[in-house]
């Protein structure tokens, strides 16, 4: 297995740990990194002595999202070619890199436990969200910032299913941060600790829940994602996901302000420019 981007580690005899190894641009997704990220699952799944799966990002940052600029990323636009048109957009997220590639890593039978500090922004959140539980560092910080940039919300837009409905509507509008102590009062993060103790308290948990049989551990994830399927968590999450297709059409030439928007591959400066009128808003915060 030839992987340039993720890492494929044996902590323990019953864990994988599957990390992004992009720190020097913030462990941001290109479509590469997609594709050795479902090698390293797959991998994982298929080995029997594999009871769970650690995902984690290399560096500071579990992730900062999607790449959007970088030169590696254009650099392998011929061998994973992006398709922006209407039906290529449709495809993406139907069978591409988004809500199927997500929902297929969500039900993997075995635990999965995303292991997150500092940045776990948009493409990393959906990671982190297809996991089944998460640890947090007490540095770590969530957020999407598809409003400010003039669409509905990320590719898996699971917000409303770990936020509850009117905390998903603030942070979609408001685009801020959420910290790692209000992710888990809201339920999305199962515990925090401090950044020192992140690596040992994920395995800690880990090895803990490898105790079990995998037999016991398949069937019981198994019930509660059919549990939570039947309740709509899996379609409500792929039709709002038909909003990301209906928002990224507005969303080709010009911003929310009429500003001409750039290159598709190059839109670093330009989504940082995005945040420049709520950081001006920030002095006044109320709380």
């Amino acid at each position: 297995m030839q992987l340039d981007y993720v890492l494929f580690e044996r902590p323990d005899e019953a864990i994988v740990k599957i990390s992004i190894n992009r720190p020097q641009v913030m462990n941001v997704i290109s479509r590469k990194v997609y594709a050795e990220l479902d090698l390293a699952f797959a991998a994982a799944e298929e080995d029997d002595t594999v009871k769970v799966i650690i995902v984690a990002g290399v560096g500071d940052h579990f992730g900062s999202g999607h790449d959007i600029g970088t030169q590696a990323m254009r650099a392998e636009l011929d061998d994973y070619p992006r398709d922006l048109s209407a039906l290529g957009r449709v495809e993406a997220m139907d069978r591409g890199v988004y809500w199927r590639l997500h929902d297929r890593w969500r039900n993997i039978g075995k635990p999965t436990i995303a292991m997150v500090q500092g940045y776990c922004i948009m493409g990393s959140w959906m990671l982190a969200a297809a996991c089944d539980l998460c640890i947090a560092a007490d540095d770590a910080k969530f957020a999407d910032r598809s409003v400010r940039w003039g669409g509905a919300h990320h590719e898996y837009p699971t917000h409303f299913w770990e936020l509850g409905i009117k905390k998903a509507k603030e942070f979609l509008w408001t685009g801020d941060f959420i910290d790692a102590e209000e992710a888990h009062r809201l339920g999305m993060v199962n515990h925090v600790v401090p950044r020192s103790n992140l690596d040992e308290a994920t395995l800690w948990l880990a090895r803990r829940i490898a105790l079990n049989s995998l037999y016991a551990l398949k069937v019981s994830k198994m019930s509660i994602n059919q549990a939570a399927d039947i309740m709509g968590q899996s379609a409500a999450v792929r039709a709002s996901g038909n909003f990301w297709i209906m928002s990224m059409g507005a969303r080709n030439d010009t911003d929310a302000s009429g500003a001409q928007r750039p290159d598709i591959n190059d839109r670093v400066e330009w989504s940082k420019q995005r945040n420049e009128r709520f950081n001006a808003q920030d002095s006044d915060r109320p709380w």
